[in-house]
């Protein structure tokens, strides 16, 4: 009974509250903490941008954030939700929203880093507003792969291939960052279009950021009920392997492992593998 005590106090299953989850690490006052700690606002401008970092590391988890993105004229501007670790040797798990002219479409590039090494880039461009309303990007991290999300439909999956000497995050705790900063040499249209500072301060949203996770590492316990966390095993049934096709088919942009020029030497060993 103590074990299982034990085994459940390491997994943390949190509401929103930035207040008690959250820190503002730097931007000298442009990121603020509102509604009683329900929401966020990060700003940007000339000067600087912002961000903040969760309070706890975490071991594999399922993290969920509600953004509302810079409206109007973002193009140079970059918002982001990622996991971390720190060191030359860090793990890395990113959403980073691209800002474009007002009109063109929001892209979306993802990344993951392995013992400092990345290179996995996909982007995407979203098929809805995300400057209009809140809407809901998730990162489902556990030991068999990680699942992008956007508003529940899978975006991107990346699986564990360790047993072909693919590295995969696994053994460094991770933070949760959200940052908004400029980015104007590659960020938008490989930085031909700049930021217009006419247009700041440049403002992204956050709320409901919810994590479900390990704090101190989930370990390899079998018992009955510290397994009844979805996430641990979640992957894809029919449906949302549907769903991936569509998102991939449909809104993929880049995708490293069709980028020849890019990597003449042959593809990363995962690429043979992935369907998608």
């Amino acid at each position: 009974m103590l074990l299982l005590y034990i085994l459940m106090a390491s997994l943390a299953t949190t509401s929103a509250d930035f207040y008690r989850d959250a820190e503002i690490n730097w931007g000298d006052g442009r990121g603020k903490i509102i509604e009683g700690g329900r929401a966020l606002t990060l700003s940007l401008d000339q000067y600087s941008g912002s961000g903040f970092q969760s309070k706890n590391e975490y071991l594999f988890g399922r993290f969920d954030m509600q953004l509302k993105l810079v409206p109007g004229n973002s193009a140079g501007t970059v918002t982001t939700f990622f996991l971390s670790s720190q060191g030359a040797g860090h793990d890395e798990i990113d959403f980073e929203f691209l800002g474009n002219a007002t009109g063109e479409p929001y892209t979306v590039h993802t990344n993951v880093y392995a013992q400092g090494k990345g290179n996995k880039e996909q982007q995407f461009q979203l098929w809805f507003d995300p400057t209009a309303t809140f809407h809901t990007y998730s990162i489902v991290w556990n030991q068999q792969r990680i699942i992008f999300m956007v508003d529940n439909i899978p975006m991107r999956v990346f699986n564990n291939y360790e047993s072909i000497g693919i590295p995969f995050p696994k053994n460094e705790p991770m933070r949760v960052y959200c940052s908004l900063w400029n980015a104007d040499d590659w960020a938008t249209q490989g930085g031909r279009v700049k930021t217009d500072w006419t247009k700041a301060p440049f403002v992204a949203s956050y709320r409901n950021f919810n994590i479900n996770g390990c704090v101190s590492g989930c370990g390899s316990q079998s018992t009955d009920s510290f397994n009844t966390q979805a996430w641990q095993t979640q992957g894809l049934d029919a449906n949302g392997r549907n769903r991936l096709r569509w998102v991939q088919q449909k809104h993929m942009v880049y995708n490293y492992c069709n980028d020849k020029p890019r990597f003449p030497q042959g593809f990363s060993e995962e690429c043979k593998r992935s369907r998608f």
